[in-house]
């Protein structure tokens, strides 16, 4: 039998005037949900900051219907109930002023492992593909449980890996759990609960995914965790604002850098621009900043150095060899050589540079390395 303070604490969050932060208030007050319901209304004066229009949807009995129907829905579907006032819901979110009073989970979280958030886009590039490949192979021999939003992109393929190297993971659902968005993720979803993870979300079975709904959501994802990365993110994206609810909580934050023509970078780019995020240089070193396990032996770097034979087009061949032929040959003797006008030469002399196959000297003189 499901204690009635349950009952209490999802028909006080059905009022229309009763978000996150006005039921902790309640709770402080009044002790408990039941004790909230039944005096609040009456007594409102106690109450910091909450006038008596807000408390005027308190004592509904359609919301009291609700609330029996919802723990019903719940025992009937294998949802559990958690509770904030009650220490219920995984600690880190407990710290967070605004965390979710009442939340709906279905499978298993272990609280005493280490956690980390990892989100973007859902138009996510090979990019960003290889990035969370390479982070979860990485990161095998360390004990800790993935969390992400279900989504396309970046956020199936987190739930994805998480699977295939035996990693717990948490999806963060926008909506109730007569719903599962997007409809493709069914399987996934089912998947995740297979393998020991868990879905969790705030809203009531008969909430829809509604846009709304997912900034909301963010900060669950962000507050879970000691540490968000953030994989690839266009400018104003989803996961910018995960990044800012976990710099409001005062967690890490971690982004990719790319390109600054990549429209999916140009989020994380502004983020590490901006001091809110950390660049990403190595996958080790972001183990490492993680607290996890040294990683795996032999793994390369994110970005990697290789020596490759390098090739020469036509037009820098034709520079270069000469070049390599007569030891610091001057730009006019070389123009001469080969017949092509100095300003031609110029551009190609710099490729060359770039690619290390060229040193140049004052005078105009050029050495073959």
């Amino acid at each position: 039998m499901i204690s009635e303070e349950y009952l209490y604490a999802i028909a006080l969050r059905e009022c229309s005037q009763i978000g996150d932060i006005h039921f902790h208030k309640l709770i402080r007050t009044f002790g408990s949900a039941e004790e909230a319901w039944k005096r609040a209304k009456k007594e409102y004066k106690k109450l910091e900051g909450i006038g008596q229009k807000t408390v005027s949807d308190i004592g509904n009995n359609n919301h009291l219907e609700f609330a029996e129907e919802e723990l019903n829905f719940c025992e009937k579907n294998n949802i559990k109930v958690r509770l904030k006032h009650l220490g219920e819901t995984p600690f880190l979110l407990n710290e967070c002023n605004d965390a979710p009073a009442v939340l709906y989970q279905k499978g298993n979280i272990d609280d005493s492992i280490s956690k980390v958030s990892i989100v973007g886009t859902r138009n996510m590039t090979s990019y960003g593909r290889q990035f969370i490949e390479d982070f979860f192979e990485a990161s095998q021999s360390s004990h800790y449980i993935s969390v992400s939003g279900l989504a396309l992109g970046v956020d199936k393929e987190v739930h994805e890996q998480s699977i295939i190297h035996q990693k717990p993971t948490i999806a963060v659902l926008a909506h109730g759990f007569q719903y599962l968005y997007p409809a493709k993720n069914r399987k996934l979803s089912e998947k995740i609960l297979q393998e020991g993870g868990a879905l969790i979300t705030e809203f009531n079975s008969s909430k829809k995914p509604d846009r709304e709904n997912f900034i909301q959501r963010n900060r669950i994802v962000a507050g879970i965790s000691p540490a968000t990365i953030v994989v690839e993110t266009a400018f104003g994206g989803g996961s910018v604002s995960t990044a800012a609810f976990a710099n409001d909580y005062n967690r890490d934050v971690f982004a990719l850098p790319g390109k600054i023509t990549d429209l999916c970078s140009q989020g994380c780019n502004q983020l590490i621009f901006h001091n809110k995020a950390t660049a990403i240089s190595t996958i080790k070193d972001l183990i490492s900043m993680l607290g996890f396990n040294a990683p795996k032996e032999k793994i390369g770097e994110l970005f990697p150095y290789s020596e490759t034979t390098i090739q020469l087009s036509d037009n820098q061949n034709l520079i270069y060899q000469p070049i390599k032929e007569q030891p610091k040959i001057s730009l006019d003797d070389l123009s001469q050589k080969i017949g092509l006008a100095t300003h031609k030469i110029l551009p190609i002399i710099l490729e060359l540079e770039l690619l290390g196959k060229v040193k140049s000297f004052s005078g105009r003189q050029f050495m073959a390395i």
